[in-house]
């Protein structure tokens, strides 16, 4: 018997990876270019915490125990690139996101990561449960990320503030 997709269904999961993270570096490039904002750094885990509701479904269910054991290898391990490559610039008295080279390089790297783990952890779990785990892994990854690019950015506004105050003195 045929079925109608002659490919398995982790080969579009595979190819959403790299879209998604093709996507991620247009966009990060394009952000590079226009001043950066605290509603522009909060508002992605925000927005991402809505796929939380997938939980609601049963067969994206799994234990409390690889739940945690995701979401803290995006925040210890995964993350700490992203934080590192994220450093702000004040620019004609704007805060940009200042360009980094290595962060292209990390996005890759992770990627290449995340797709092998999910060839071997699909091996284990159902695919649902597979994307309800990689979910919390990149959601683990996202919000220590955005977390120190506010902390960063508040410190910069606070220097750019400084500076603004003893121009007009």
């Amino acid at each position: 018997m045929t079925t109608p997709f002659p490919l398995h269904p982790s080969f579009f999961v595979m190819i959403g990876f790299a879209v998604m993270a093709i996507t991620i570096m247009i966009i990060r490039m394009r952000a590079a270019k226009k001043p950066a904002t605290i509603k522009k750094i909060l508002i992605p885990p925000l927005g991402m915490s809505t796929g939380f509701l997938m939980f609601l479904y049963q067969p994206f269910r799994l234990s409390i125990s690889w739940a945690v054991i995701a979401f803290l290898s995006g925040a210890l391990l995964l993350s700490v690139p992203l934080i590192m490559t994220s450093k702000f610039q004040i620019v004609d008295q704007d805060i940009y996101l200042k360009p980094s080279r290595a962060f292209t390089w990390i996005l890759v790297v992770l990627l290449i990561v995340r797709l092998a783990l999910h060839s071997y952890i699909e091996e284990f779990i159902t695919i649902y449960q597979t994307g309800g785990l990689f979910f919390i892994l990149a959601f683990g990854m996202l919000l220590p990320w955005r977390i120190a690019m506010y902390l960063r950015f508040r410190k910069v506004a606070t220097q750019l503030a400084g500076q603004r105050s003893i121009s007009t003195s």
